[in-house]
């Protein structure tokens, strides 16, 4: 299989991460090595038109050493000074400020991997006779002395004339080739995988930071094919090049029609029409599409989320007329906190009052009753005891130790020995929600002072408060930017539907089991990622065989 097929059999693989980059630097990687295109025995070789160019004798080109990689007959390893004039750019200095004889100049900016982004272009000041040495010349090729990347160190693009009179700053080295043909294939070797490995190997320095210069742009090590052949890869590479443009434009588009499509169904889920039986098409219709359309975990989670605010207004599980109502509950609630309350020498809370209408933050079914957190849990965080990261290096690792955002170290004591629910009280996860806000802690354990100890009437009931925390926007409730935090009283003020006890036990049920398919949904996800991973890997390696043994092919026959 060629390049060609390998092209062809993308859509097999183009859900694979960085699949259509791999594809591009496959591509440059079979290019500069001689394997894109056969070889013509009859184009004249490169070191026959590199004497000429030159005007060398005969057998005067002195080796490289030991070369990267073998080169197909007629090729010639070289080093880059021999075909390229390289220079250093213009220093911007105080008297360089744009006044009477300003002249356009690139910089760092301006010079991306195979392209050039002239959307802003910078002026400065030109000394007289200046611009005639400096001035920039179709098919220079210019190079990135460095931007503290290692990664984009040496990023390289060929100036084709675009402004008139523009010249380089120092930041940008200019590679001016002894003949401009030879531009096109030089700068795809630059951008190929093995061009940008031997400019990073290159840049470092035993400081640490990263750098080129003019001498090591010269000290490149550049593998010359026959001019004709030069023109056929550069023509190849720019045809597989185009259909990658497509392929990806092609892969955009699904990519947005589907999220379109995943974002419609999830709006119609979070905003559920009155209409019961409507809703319930809607919730099949998602049931059905979902899996199909989820191919991240950045899905995955939008969807996790969509199910915790159903859970938490009343449209994940039918209601049961024979369940008690949740002004009942409340009333178990209000009498287990002051027993509560008793028992620790606090004074009795008062009755627990239900939200008016006009605050209630959406309509939930009747059985419900919209109240205050603070009134229906029990604080615990007096109990609470901080211990340094330095005292806890010093003592046994025996039981779990909470912060904010769950379990960070161990300890050799424990606070608490009873389910509670634990709710971050400062950090960053408060609005970017990366984990859980709240979350059950349980067996023995010992909590800082970063995370909320509440206390209820039962495990259950915990568990569904700690859906109604993790379902709720937390944003109005949380002070602070640089150092989020949400205090106890914020806390106390979010407002909670609460349905009945029976009601709220089918609702964790069902959640549990919704979130166990998405724990398999993201597990489909990511065997799928490596299966296309493996695929893509595979494809590549019988391309690059294939092209090998077509060669062996033919050199057998021409023998």
């Amino acid at each position: 299989m060629n390049a060609d097929r390998l092209l062809a059999q993308f859509e097999r693989i183009s859900d694979a991460p960085d699949a259509i980059p791999r594809m591009r630097r496959f591509i440059l990687d079979l290019a500069v090595r001689g394997k894109l295109v056969e070889q013509d025995p009859e184009d004249e070789p490169a070191e026959i038109w590199f004497h000429k160019l030159r005007s060398l004798p005969t057998g005067s080109i002195n080796g490289i050493g030991q070369p990267p990689f073998d080169l197909p007959s007629g090729w010639l390893w070289l080093g880059f000074s021999n075909l390229f004039n390289v220079a250093g750019g213009i220093q911007k200095t105080p008297n360089r400020t744009p006044r009477s004889n300003p002249f356009p100049y690139l910089g760092v900016g301006n010079v991306y991997r195979g392209r050039l982004d002239l959307s802003v272009v910078k002026h400065f000041e030109l000394e007289p006779g200046e611009l005639d040495r400096r001035r920039l010349e179709v098919g220079d090729l210019l190079v990135i002395e460095g931007n503290g990347s290692l990664k984009e160190i040496g990023r390289c693009a060929k100036w084709g004339g675009e402004i008139e009179n523009c010249v380089h700053q120092n930041h940008v080295i200019r590679c001016r080739p002894f003949s401009a043909e030879i531009s096109d294939f030089a700068i795809l070797y630059l951008n190929s995988p093995w061009g940008m490995e031997i400019m990073q190997q290159l840049a470092i320095t035993s400081s640490g930071l990263y750098s080129l210069s003019v001498g090591k742009i010269r000290k490149i090590e550049i593998p010359l094919p026959p001019l004709a052949e030069q023109h056929r890869i550069v023509s190849k590479v720019d045809e597989l090049m185009a259909l990658c443009d497509q392929l990806e434009a092609a892969r955009q588009q699904w990519e947005q029609g589907r999220e379109r499509l995943m974002a419609a169904t999830l709006q119609r889920l979070n905003h559920p029409a009155e209409d019961p039986s409507t809703f319930r098409k809607d919730a099949s219709f998602a049931l059905q599409v979902l899996p199909s359309l989820t191919t991240s975990p950045a899905q995955i989670k939008q969807l996790r989320q969509t199910i915790l605010n159903l859970a938490v207004r009343g449209k994940l599980v039918e209601q049961d007329p024979e369940d008690e109502p949740a002004e009942e509950l409340l009333a178990w609630i209000e009498a287990d906190r002051k027993l509560l309350s008793s028992t620790k020498g606090h004074k009795h809370y008062k009755s627990i009052q239900s939200l008016p209408t006009e605050t209630q933050p959406c309509i939930v079914p009747a059985s419900w009753a919209w109240v205050h957190f603070g009134d229906i849990m029990y604080s615990r965080d007096g109990e609470r005891i901080p211990v340094s990261k330095d005292e806890r290096s010093r003592r046994e690792k025996i039981y779990d130790y909470y912060g904010a955002s769950g379990v960070i170290d161990r300890i050799d004591g424990y606070l608490f020995d009873k389910p509670l629910l634990l709710v971050g009280e400062d950090g960053a996860n408060l609005l970017n929600r990366s984990t859980p806000i709240a979350f059950i802690a349980r067996g023995k354990y010992w909590v800082n002072n970063h995370a909320h100890v509440l206390d209820g009437i039962s495990e259950e009931f915990l568990r569904f408060i700690e859906l109604s925390i993790n379902a709720t926007d937390l944003a109005p409730y949380v002070t602070g930017t640089a150092q989020p935090k949400m205090n106890q009283a914020k806390m106390n003020s979010i407002p909670i539907a609460l349905p009945p006890l029976a009601e709220q036990h089918r609702i964790v049920a069902k959640v549990d089991e919704l979130m166990a398919l998405c724990d398999q949904l993201e597990q489909q996800v990511s065997q799928a990622d490596q299966q296309r991973r493996r695929l893509l890997e595979a494809l590549l390696a019988e391309a690059l065989v294939a092209r090998l043994s077509a060669e062996e092919e033919s050199h057998a026959h021409s023998a």
